[in-house]
Parts: C-alpha cells; sequence; structure tokens
C-alpha cells in the first residue's frame, strides 16, 4: 500500500540525511564544492528511493530554457521535492529559503554552507534589503538564484498572490527570469504523509527578460507559471 512506501520512503530520507551527515561533515570544512558533491550523492540516493519505494519518478522539461550562468529561477511551490530536486537540475543554485531551515541538523548544515540564501521574514525591509544583496553575489557568482514566489507550498490547483520579493529580485539583478511550472503536489503532496506512484513533471519556459516593469513583470511571471502549472495538472485529467 502506498502508506507503507511512504513511511519507509521517509524514514529512509531521514536516515540518509542523518548517516550522511555526519559521514560526510568533513566537506562542511573544506571548498563549497565538496559539500556541493556530497549533496547531490545523497539527493541521488533520495531520489532513488523516492522511484522504488514510492514509484514515484521526476521528467524536467524545456531545458533549453535552463539557465547555465546567473539567472533568476522562479517557481512553483507544491511540495518538499522541488526544494531538494533544483540541487540535482540546475547547475548550481542558490535556494532562497527561511530562516528556520538554516537551524535544522544537518540540513541547516549543508544549506548555509552552499551559500542559499536565508530570509527572515519577520525583518521587513531589512530582509528585503538583505535578500537583495546576497541575490546580486549569488548572481555575480554565476550561479541560479531560486525563489518561489508564492512564498509557501500549494496543493495543486491552488492559488495564492504572488509576493513583490520576486519582482525585487527581478529588478535588482538585471538579469532574465525563468518561470518554471510543476505538479508535484499529485505525487509528493504539500502537507500530507502519502506519496502516490506517477512521474513529476518540472517545466522550465522561455524566459522573461530584463527591463519590464513591475506590474508587466509579475503579470507575466504569474501568467506563465499559472497556465503551465494547470496544463501539467490537466495532463493526468485533475484540474
Amino acid at each position: 500500500m502506498a502508506w507503507i512506501g511512504s513511511f519507509l520512503f521517509v524514514v529512509w530520507m531521514y536516515g540518509l540525511m542523518a548517516l550522511l551527515g555526519l559521514l560526510f561533515a568533513p566537506t562542511l570544512l573544506g571548498p563549497r564544492s565538496w559539500t556541493r558533491w556530497a549533496f547531490r550523492v545523497y539527493l541521488a540516493l533520495v531520489f532513488g528511493g523516492l522511484r522504488v519505494l514510492c514509484g514515484i519518478r521526476y521528467e524536467v522539461r524545456g531545458r533549453e530554457h535552463m539557465p547555465a550562468g546567473g539567472a533568476l529561477v522562479a517557481s512553483k511551490h507544491q511540495s518538499m521535492f522541488e526544494t531538494l530536486a533544483f540541487w540535482a537540475i540546475l547547475p548550481d543554485p542558490a535556494i532562497i529559503l527561511k530562516k528556520e531551515l538554516a537551524f535544522l541538523p544537518f540540513f541547516g548544515w549543508y544549506a548555509m554552507k552552499l551559500k542559499n540564501i536565508k530570509v527572515d521574514r519577520a525583518a521587513g525591509a531589512k530582509a528585503l534589503r538583505d535578500m537583495l544583496k546576497q541575490a546580486r553575489e549569488r548572481a555575480g557568482e554565476g550561479r541560479q538564484v531560486v525563489i518561489f514566489p508564492q512564498g509557501t507550498r500549494l496543493a495543486p490547483g491552488g492559488t495564492d498572490t504572488y509576493k513583490p520579493g520576486v519582482a525585487g529580485l527581478y529588478s535588482a539583478m538585471k538579469a532574465p527570469c525563468i518561470p518554471v511550472a510543476l505538479n508535484s503536489g499529485l505525487y509528493w503532496p504539500a502537507h500530507g504523509f502519502v506519496r502516490r506512484p506517477g512521474t513529476i513533471v518540472v517545466e522550465f519556459l522561455p524566459a522573461i527578460g530584463p527591463g519590464l516593469s513591475k506590474d508587466a513583470f509579475m503579470t507575466e511571471l504569474e501568467t506563465r507559471i499559472e497556465s503551465a502549472s494547470t496544463a501539467l495538472l490537466g495532463e493526468t485529467g485533475k484540474r
């Protein structure tokens, strides 16, 4: 049954996090490239377990739109899957994460060594300034800054406003923004326990070039992501 596979997967994922987190801890003392290698070993094993225990695979579409260097990537957010998967898919991402994740054992250690971007949501304008500063630095290093513009995980078909932080990043970075649609919540739910077999699709859409006004950019971004994500749900017959 699906709940048995889901239970075993949770044990596998978090057990590996602890085991490999300790085994690879020396990489935290070396260059970031060492830690990046260690984290990708962990991800390969996690997604292998996801396939074997839960029958979930993932497919990447629109690879021709994937950025090789500095860029802003704005993605739909439906599950924990994409928080991990972008590290396996993109060349060298810096994912914008809420500050609380930085204090988690194992995950937080590696997330900070990998120079992801932590945001203190309670800090208001200061948090936005700090996020913009870090994002410009990461893009200048040739990395892909990944943000979930709705700010939270939503069930498939769920809606919420697109937060203005993504527009601030777009304006400050002066780099292309690549929208990403996905359907991960159909198989790895946003908040539930049971994972269900199927193929998660992560679809990179054509880039939005720099230079649009805030309103024009936000409208274009939301239209592209929501339309493509709805189309992915339509492929499974679930709207």
